[in-house]
């Protein structure tokens, strides 16, 4: 499928790239095709997830788990249920990037990761009860404290 999009032009999307918020995501309820548009790096831990239907919409996520190597949660056996997670092995976890102009600011939001069930599909970006994350997770501070 030919997806137009603003930020990367018209791009071919695999089907089995595409993925469902049945909910949405706050604050865009009601769009729930996206496509994940994989990073041409391999290595990099970066890729973007886009509106099938919205070309304007798209958002940068990253792996946390490769920024933040203790990141830690669990899910709610309602978020398990919904998403139809049946084994750890079928979920990829990814966590919104706010890219602001100072680049040394950027971000990833800890407090609500998107989860994709790998096998069906299904998403959704899913608030922790947690403290323990933020909104907004400096990346740079991350990694310095790695000493990367």
């Amino acid at each position: 499928m030919i997806v137009e999009t603003k930020h990367f032009g018209k791009i071919e999307m695999q089907e089995e790239n595409i993925i469902i918020f049945e909910k949405g995501i706050p604050g865009f309820e009601d769009i729930h095709r996206y496509g994940i548009i994989s990073n041409e790096d391999p290595e990099s831990p970066f890729c973007w997830i886009q509106a099938i239907d919205k070309p304007e919409l798209a958002f940068a996520l990253v792996d946390p788990f490769a920024i933040k190597k203790d990141y830690d949660f669990e899910l709610s056996d309602e978020n398990v249920s919904a998403l139809g997670i049946e084994e750890p092995s079928q979920v990829a976890v990814y966590a919104i990037v706010v890219v602001p102009e100072d680049i040394s600011k950027i971000s990833m939001n800890l407090k609500a990761p998107i989860i994709v069930n790998t096998n069906n599909k299904k998403a959704a970006q899913i608030i922790l009860n947690s403290e323990k994350y933020t909104v907004r997770h400096f990346i740079m501070d991350e990694l310095h404290s790695q000493g990367v």
